[in-house]
């Protein structure tokens, strides 16, 4: 944190080069915070140049001694959520690709298959605030601390909206009939 405010206040005293280190540094970051909220999408990359831009120009905004990480990824989020908004669609996450162990039938292959894709349209289901909280917390297995300061909100905000998340996707995936690790997952986390 220490570095990141040192580069920030190398770019406020006029060092314009420094942003690219902020951009290096955090760029794989947002980008996948961006395609786990929105999806495989030809404008992910536009939208992550977007969040940058828009941190460089309101960086005189910025509070040392608070997370520069979080600060940026709330300009992520929220340019995610405005992202949706304006699709009034529901995009397809990628982040749950199935990994296939070895002597696995091509039976078990696809029903595999299938139960991801239905977990897949299950969290895409999810009102924005309680999927941002789950791909948090179950894709990039941040802490109930990390996603309070990367949202901005109480802790206690975090742990009620995964259980709704939670108590959501469980009920939606035993309705639909399909069962497996990914309930024994939500159910036990």
């Amino acid at each position: 944190m220490d570095n990141d405010i040192e580069i920030v206040g190398r770019i406020l005293n006029g060092d314009k080069q420094a942003f690219a280190q902020i951009i290096d540094k955090y760029k794989g970051r947002v980008f996948a915070l961006l395609r786990r909220m929105l999806g495989h999408s030809p404008d992910t990359q536009d939208i992550a140049q977007e969040v940058f831009i828009k941190a460089y120009n309101h960086l005189n905004e910025y509070t040392p001694g608070h997370s520069f990480s979080a600060w940026l990824y709330r300009i992520a989020a929220n340019r995610c959520i405005d992202e949706l908004r304006k699709r009034k669609r529901r995009p397809d996450i990628t982040g749950f690709d199935a990994e296939f162990m070895q002597g696995e039938t091509p039976e078990t292959a696809y029903l595999e298959k299938e139960r991801r894709q239905a977990l897949e349209q299950r969290i895409m289901e999810l009102d924005q605030s309680q999927r941002a909280v789950f791909v948090m917390r179950y894709v990039q297995h941040l802490s109930y601390q990390e996603i309070a300061e990367r949202l901005s909100v109480p802790i206690s905000t975090v742990q009620m909206r995964l259980y709704r998340a939670r108590q959501k996707l469980r009920e939606s995936m035993s309705n639909s009939g399909v069962e497996g690790e990914f309930i024994y997952e939500v159910r036990q986390s």
